[in-house]
Protein backbone atom coordinates (compact mmCIF):
# COMPACT_ATOMS: atom_id res chain seq x y z
CA UNK A 1 0.00 0.00 0.00
CA UNK A 2 1.19 3.73 -0.98
CA UNK A 3 1.76 5.52 1.89
CA UNK A 4 0.20 9.51 1.28
CA UNK A 5 1.49 12.21 3.16
CA UNK A 6 -0.42 15.36 2.90
CA UNK A 7 1.53 18.37 5.13
CA UNK A 8 -0.66 20.74 6.90
CA UNK A 9 1.87 22.93 8.48
CA UNK A 10 6.00 23.14 8.85
CA UNK A 11 8.05 24.29 11.12
CA UNK A 12 10.68 26.95 8.98
CA UNK A 13 12.47 28.00 11.36
CA UNK A 14 13.16 24.66 12.67
CA UNK A 15 15.47 24.01 9.67
CA UNK A 16 17.07 27.65 10.20
CA UNK A 17 18.31 27.31 14.17
CA UNK A 18 18.98 23.20 14.15
CA UNK A 19 20.93 21.02 12.48
CA UNK A 20 18.90 17.92 12.43
CA UNK A 21 20.20 14.58 13.08
CA UNK A 22 17.41 11.97 13.19
CA UNK A 23 14.23 12.31 12.21
CA UNK A 24 10.61 9.84 13.79
CA UNK A 25 7.46 9.74 12.97
CA UNK A 26 4.45 9.53 15.94
CA UNK A 27 0.98 9.90 16.55
CA UNK A 28 -0.52 12.66 18.52
CA UNK A 29 -3.26 12.42 20.73
CA UNK A 30 -5.87 15.00 20.15
CA UNK A 31 -9.39 15.76 21.10
CA UNK A 32 -12.24 16.09 18.36
CA UNK A 33 -12.72 19.72 17.91
CA UNK A 34 -8.92 20.00 17.99
CA UNK A 35 -9.16 17.61 14.94
CA UNK A 36 -11.21 19.77 12.70
CA UNK A 37 -9.20 23.08 13.73
CA UNK A 38 -6.23 21.04 11.91
CA UNK A 39 -8.10 19.63 9.09
CA UNK A 40 -8.30 23.33 8.38
CA UNK A 41 -4.98 23.64 9.10
CA UNK A 42 -4.95 26.44 11.83
CA UNK A 43 -1.52 25.02 13.53
CA UNK A 44 1.57 27.18 14.07
CA UNK A 45 4.46 25.15 15.39
CA UNK A 46 6.61 28.31 15.19
CA UNK A 47 8.36 28.08 18.91
CA UNK A 48 7.24 24.53 19.62
CA UNK A 49 9.51 21.65 20.99
CA UNK A 50 9.18 18.39 22.65
CA UNK A 51 10.04 16.70 25.73
CA UNK A 52 9.81 13.36 27.73
CA UNK A 53 7.81 13.64 31.37
CA UNK A 54 7.48 10.71 33.31
CA UNK A 55 8.94 7.92 30.33
CA UNK A 56 5.46 9.87 28.32
CA UNK A 57 6.97 12.16 25.04
CA UNK A 58 4.85 15.56 24.50
CA UNK A 59 4.71 18.49 22.76
CA UNK A 60 4.77 21.74 24.00
CA UNK A 61 4.12 25.19 22.84
CA UNK A 62 2.35 23.65 19.40
CA UNK A 63 -0.75 26.40 19.10
CA UNK A 64 -4.00 24.63 17.63
CA UNK A 65 -6.90 27.72 16.93
CA UNK A 66 -10.27 26.58 19.08
CA UNK A 67 -12.55 25.31 16.32
CA UNK A 68 -15.01 28.20 15.23
CA UNK A 69 -18.17 26.08 16.19
CA UNK A 70 -16.74 24.00 18.89
CA UNK A 71 -18.57 25.74 21.82
CA UNK A 72 -17.53 24.91 25.29
CA UNK A 73 -15.82 21.17 23.97
CA UNK A 74 -12.74 23.24 22.64
CA UNK A 75 -9.46 22.68 24.55
CA UNK A 76 -6.72 25.47 25.93
CA UNK A 77 -4.82 26.28 22.44
CA UNK A 78 -1.50 25.98 23.54
CA UNK A 79 -1.84 22.70 26.01
CA UNK A 80 0.58 20.30 25.80
CA UNK A 81 -0.10 17.07 23.68
CA UNK A 82 0.89 13.68 24.09
CA UNK A 83 2.62 11.87 21.29
CA UNK A 84 2.23 8.52 20.56
CA UNK A 85 5.43 6.25 20.07
CA UNK A 86 6.74 3.18 20.97
CA UNK A 87 8.36 2.92 24.42
CA UNK A 88 11.88 1.82 23.12
CA UNK A 89 11.70 4.61 20.61
CA UNK A 90 11.25 6.73 24.05
CA UNK A 91 14.00 4.97 25.52
CA UNK A 92 16.35 5.84 22.60
CA UNK A 93 15.31 9.93 22.97
CA UNK A 94 15.90 9.52 26.39
CA UNK A 95 19.89 8.62 25.51
CA UNK A 96 19.59 11.06 22.88
CA UNK A 97 18.61 13.73 24.72
CA UNK A 98 20.90 13.17 27.53
CA UNK A 99 23.39 14.47 25.27
CA UNK A 100 24.42 18.07 25.41
CA UNK A 101 23.28 20.27 22.98
CA UNK A 102 20.37 17.97 21.68
CA UNK A 103 16.53 18.64 21.63
CA UNK A 104 13.30 17.43 20.16
CA UNK A 105 11.56 19.65 17.60
CA UNK A 106 8.72 19.26 15.88
CA UNK A 107 9.03 19.36 11.87
CA UNK A 108 6.09 19.20 10.35
CA UNK A 109 2.37 17.65 11.11
CA UNK A 110 0.84 15.88 8.36
CA UNK A 111 -1.81 13.27 7.33
CA UNK A 112 -0.66 9.93 6.61
CA UNK A 113 -4.14 7.93 5.23
CA UNK A 114 -6.37 8.82 7.90
CA UNK A 115 -4.24 9.83 10.46
CA UNK A 116 -2.36 12.81 11.95
CA UNK A 117 0.98 12.12 12.19
CA UNK A 118 3.89 14.66 13.98
CA UNK A 119 7.79 14.30 12.14
CA UNK A 120 9.73 14.96 15.44
CA UNK A 121 13.38 15.59 14.96
CA UNK A 122 16.01 14.59 17.29
CA UNK A 123 18.41 18.08 17.00
CA UNK A 124 21.65 19.91 17.70
CA UNK A 125 21.71 24.20 18.08
CA UNK A 126 23.29 26.17 15.45
CA UNK A 127 25.58 28.73 16.49
CA UNK A 128 25.23 31.91 14.81
CA UNK A 129 28.07 31.89 12.09
CA UNK A 130 26.53 28.70 11.11
CA UNK A 131 23.40 30.23 10.42
CA UNK A 132 25.45 32.77 8.48
CA UNK A 133 27.11 29.99 6.84
CA UNK A 134 23.64 28.41 5.54
CA UNK A 135 22.35 31.61 4.21
CA UNK A 136 25.52 32.11 2.06
CA UNK A 137 24.95 28.86 0.13
CA UNK A 138 21.54 29.28 0.00
CA UNK A 139 22.17 32.47 -1.46
CA UNK A 140 25.14 31.44 -3.80
CA UNK A 141 22.94 28.54 -5.04
CA UNK A 142 20.22 31.03 -5.88
CA UNK A 143 22.39 33.22 -7.73
CA UNK A 144 23.55 30.24 -9.46
CA UNK A 145 19.69 28.86 -10.81
CA UNK A 146 19.21 32.79 -11.97
CA UNK A 147 22.66 32.81 -14.07
CA UNK A 148 21.23 29.05 -15.70
CA UNK A 149 17.64 30.74 -16.53
CA UNK A 150 19.07 34.41 -18.07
Amino acid sequence: MKQVRENIATNPKALHDFFIDDKIECGIELVGTEVKSVRAGKVNMKDSYASIKNAELFVYNMHISPFEKGNIFNKDPMRPRKLLVHKQEIRRLIGLVKQKGVTLVPLAIYWDRNHIKLELAVARGKKLYDKRDDIAKKDAERRLQQKEFD
